[in-house]
């Protein structure tokens, strides 16, 4: 009757998060006057419990250690090397010895809820993340770029359209690329083909052009005064 008098076992750790590999630590806190026996940590409460330490049997190899070795009332443990299988609800308990002669529990404390614990993304990864999503960004604009440039036909940026006269027809935009200014019938070539049909193909039309570019600077004799130096030229096709 003296050894039940306000023995209690406190554990205050109602839920405990860790991370795998971490160190798990579960407080226990004894007072009171109790009998003889050993105060052990439980893992599930019935016929399932699996003992994780035990004060009379303690293991050197096991991962449950006492944080106070030599304490009588304190008895909280540390687990180290944290895993999975290690979820679960864990209590402490008191045994004591009973009438015959075997260990029966005393007192328990109301248990602690282990569960693991997510890892949160460092500010490292976070950084690491978004120089990824630029580059790949990047890397996706300058694919487009190129796939534009290529389905253009040249590798300079395009000039303005130009608008050439095609005799009785309306005015045809033409556009060349930069980089071949030398070569205007093939482009006129391109642009004609897309004309209407005539009824007959021995039809004639003037087509003019007009190179718009500087020429290099030449003598002044025989030119009048104000005169810009040009080029210009008239070609005539059969029409298609």
């Amino acid at each position: 009757a003296q050894a039940d008098q306000g023995f209690t076992l406190q554990q205050p750790q109602a839920t405990v998060s860790v991370a795998v590999g971490g160190t798990l630590t579960l407080n226990c806190i004894a007072s009171g006057v109790a009998g003889p026996g050993p105060v052990m940590w439980l893992k599930g409460w019935g016929s399932g419990n699996k003992t994780v330490y035990d004060q009379n049997n303690e293991d050197p190899s096991s991962r449950a250690a006492r944080a106070v070795p030599e304490s009588d009332t304190d008895f909280t443990i540390r687990i180290r090397n944290f895993q999975p299988d290690d979820v679960g609800t864990y209590y402490c308990v008191k045994f004591v010895k009973g009438n015959t002669g075997d260990e029966e529990v005393f007192k328990r404390g109301d248990g602690t809820e282990v569960s693991v614990q997510e890892a949160a993304l460092v500010p490292g990864m976070v950084a690491a993340a978004v120089v990824l999503c630029f580059l790949l960004l990047l890397g996706l604009f300058v694919a487009l770029c190129m796939y534009r440039r290529k389905r253009q036909g040249g590798v300079g940026s395009p000039c303005p359209a130009w608008t050439v006269a095609m005799g009785s027809f309306s005015s045809v935009p033409l556009q060349c690329c930069a980089g071949t200014p030398s070569t205007p019938s093939e482009v006129l070539d391109a642009e004609s083909s897309h004309l209407p049909s005539q009824q007959s193909s021995k039809e004639e039309h003037s087509i003019h052009y007009a190179d718009l570019q500087p020429l290099p600077p030449a003598p002044r004799r025989g030119r009048s005064p104000g005169t810009a130096p040009t080029e210009y030229a008239s070609l005539r096709v059969a029409a298609r």
